[in-house]
């Protein structure tokens, strides 16, 4: 399974890159990106010469290049285009494939001036973490955040446990490597407040994803106060082991999840076993059964 791949369905409706004659804009995700040559500002005008700009709800962008000192990402553009783009309620920032740039070489800057611009935005994700930064924000639209990264600062998590956001639905990170230069900072200490379901009340999912302490997450998953709240559940793409499973089989009751997602792990097939028989009525997923080379676990998704 490829994880870093471009995206062809986003915010429940497919991403097209060309106006086609009887296509309603507000029924695709449009998708630009940068030729590496031309301006962010002259990029989105050919997409609203093509578009009526004001018709777009669902945005999605690709490709720049990570090396533009100038520009190193579309932010400020965006920012500017945001009374052209008034119904925009979903953005993607960064769908880039692993082949186009890999998901540590993708070059971000602060996001926060994009939530304070669409204030009615109820889905953001973001993917790559060199120089992402995020400041504490408010909104009672916003109901889904994702962030992708082989490296997560740990300020963007901090920064989303304190905002404010009474109607977040959906919370997705992916804490990756702290080493080889990847950037990941992400301790336990700064994802606990999560798990203790004092905030976020309107919190469905929660993924705390692509992690090399994952043994640990599912400890503190298996007390925690949020899970109760919860239909879907997700500890995949990490280094979860028997250890961390038997955490989640010995803990509190499971069996009121939709979907509890665990691929790319090191389970034996006797705790796979286990979990299915502990949770016959949750759609489980096991796939990507990993074997440690020369005793080491690797997450799904760093470089």
């Amino acid at each position: 399974m490829i994880e870093q791949q471009n995206l062809t369905e986003f915010a429940g409706l497919p991403v097209r890159r060309e106006a086609e004659p009887g296509v309603a804009p507000e029924s695709v995700a449009w998708k630009i990106d940068s030729n590496g040559r031309d301006k962010w500002r002259d990029v989105l005008q050919r997409l609203f010469d093509a578009v009526p700009a004001e018709r777009i709800t669902a945005l999605v962008v690709g490709w720049w290049a990570y090396d533009d000192e100038d520009e190193p990402d579309p932010v400020q553009a965006l920012v500017e285009a945001a009374d052209r783009m008034p119904a925009l309620r979903a953005l993607f920032l960064g769908d880039m494939s692993r082949e186009q740039a890999e998901i540590s070489w993708i070059r971000l800057s602060d996001v926060t001036p994009l939530l304070a611009a669409y204030p009615a935005l109820e889905q953001f994700e973001v993917r790559g973490g060199d120089g992402l930064l995020l400041q504490p924000v408010a909104s009672t639209t916003l109901r889904r955040l994702r962030f992708e990264s082989g490296g997560l600062p740990a300020e963007v998590v901090r920064a989303v446990w304190e905002s404010d956001l009474p109607n977040l639905a959906h919370l997705d990170f992916w804490i990756g490597d702290p080493n080889y230069n990847y950037g990941g900072e992400v301790r336990m200490d700064d994802l606990e407040p999560f798990l203790s379901g004092e905030r976020f009340p309107a919190l469905r999912r929660l993924a705390l994803e692509n992690c090399e302490f994952q043994d640990q997450i599912a400890e503190a998953v298996a007390t925690a106060p949020v899970v109760a709240q919860l239909q879907s559940l997700s500890l995949a793409k990490g280094t979860l082991t028997d250890r961390g499973a038997e955490a989640l089989l010995t803990g509190q009751p499971l069996t009121h999840l939709n979907s509890l997602d665990l691929h790319h792990h090191y389970l034996s097939d006797d705790m796979m076993r286990r979990l299915r028989h502990a949770l016959p009525g949750v759609d489980l997923n096991l796939t990507e059964q990993q074997t440690p080379d020369d005793g080491w676990l690797y997450i799904a998704i760093s470089e």
